[in-house]
């Protein structure tokens, strides 16, 4: 007779900690796999053509039933969902509410959970807070674009928005450009940039001058790379005038430059292209004004005739050896990223392997004997 008991992990925040969810130089060298192993074809996520962000709940902004809440800033419940193959070979999916009203409350704006289930029956395998892990691959991708996107020699980093997702992305770039040497910072509200300045003067010996820029142009004017996390109504808009040749553009967050600009001057890679067509299907021409990501202008720019599919390549083909990346030191390289449910399930599957190792977490039994079977 088979054994048929479920028993699954539940790890909280605190067990997340002490699994290593925080350790940057780790999460890019995962992130990387997950590149390699996309640009090779070995994963799928969902929607009908294998690559969507996730599946979105939105409320209506005038509900007619009892209860049902209305629509506000931030406020969705949202589930991304993902197989990735390799070493990992397994299902996952990163589910959560947000809600802007919950900082009021003294809670994050999003709220999330990852769940682990094993591929072939489907059992769940781990379930754990999301929130640290979430924030860490976001802010990993930078670093392991940066590996093969940035010049060799680069010394100058500005970086625009001062929040928790700069201050990540910043700490996985000093890892994958170890020339850098000075850092500006620019945030509309000066406190942010402080903060910031502060982080890195504390933890990063190697960056010898920390500038809190008074403008975006100050900002970007001979930067080698600049990273781009702003949130608000008004997305940073970028004159081509201040870009430095060969400088780099990390931008996981909402973007704006003129399309003819990008066309001419800048190569554009993006984490995955097919994610942002199965969001066209979600969205309205002109895409780029319902999502201001790299990605959602680039469908802009195709629609409009400003350049042709050679023109866009996914980080994964230039892991993978399919196509290039950098060519020149000249080269302006845009790099846009939506963030992606691989990455959560690969970030998530590597915590693990450390609790179970650490012998962390908490078992919990679904079941000794499925009812009715």
């Amino acid at each position: 007779m088979s054994d048929t008991r479920i028993d699954f992990l539940y790890l909280d925040e605190q067990d997340m900690i002490k699994a290593g969810v925080l350790d940057m130089a780790a999460c890019v060298k995962e992130m990387t796999e997950v590149y390699h192993l996309m640009g090779e074809g070995d994963y799928i996520m969902g929607g009908g053509n294998g690559n969507s962000h996730g599946q979105p709940i939105f409320f209506p902004a005038h509900p007619t039933h009892p209860g049902m809440p209305a629509a506000g800033p931030d406020r969705r419940f949202m589930t991304m969902e993902a197989y990735i193959g390799g070493k990992y070979h397994i299902c996952g999916e990163k589910w959560y509410g947000s809600n802007r009203a919950n900082i009021e409350k003294s809670l994050p704006r999003s709220i999330l959970m990852v769940m682990l289930n094993d591929v072939d029956t489907g059992a769940p395998i781990a379930l754990m807070s999301g929130n640290m892990l979430s924030n860490m691959r976001t802010g990993a991708i930078p670093g392991v674009g940066a590996q093969y996107l940035v010049r060799k020699g680069s010394k100058v980093c500005g970086l625009i928005g001062a929040g928790v997702i700069t201050r990540l992305s910043f700490d996985a770039l000093a890892l994958t450009v170890p020339t850098l040497d000075t850092v500006k910072i620019y945030d509309i509200f000066p406190a942010a940039s402080e903060r910031l300045k502060k982080h890195i003067e504390e933890n990063y010996p190697q960056i010898k001058n920390v500038i809190v820029a008074n403008s975006l142009e100050e900002t970007i004017r001979d930067s080698d790379i600049v990273h781009m996390a702003t949130s608000g109504k008004n997305d940073p808009v970028v004159d081509p005038a201040w870009i430095k040749k060969g400088a780099f553009f990390s931008l996981p967050a909402d973007f704006r430059m003129d399309m003819d600009a990008i066309a001419k001057n800048c190569t554009c890679i993006v984490d995955n292209w097919k994610t942002y067509e199965a969001w066209k299907e979600e969205l309205t021409y002109p895409y780029s004004a319902n999502v201001g990501l790299l990605g959602c202008t680039l469908l802009d720019m195709l629609h409009d005739g400003k350049v042709t599919m050679d023109y866009i390549t996914n980080l994964g083909d230039v892991i993978a050896k399919k196509k290039p990346g950098r060519t020149s030191d000249d080269q302006i390289i845009l790099f846009g990223m939506g963030g992606l449910p691989t990455y959560d399930v690969a970030w998530a599957w590597h915590c693990l392997q450390n609790a179970k190792a650490l012998k962390l977490g908490k078992a919990l039994k679904l079941w000794d004997k499925p009812a009715g079977v």
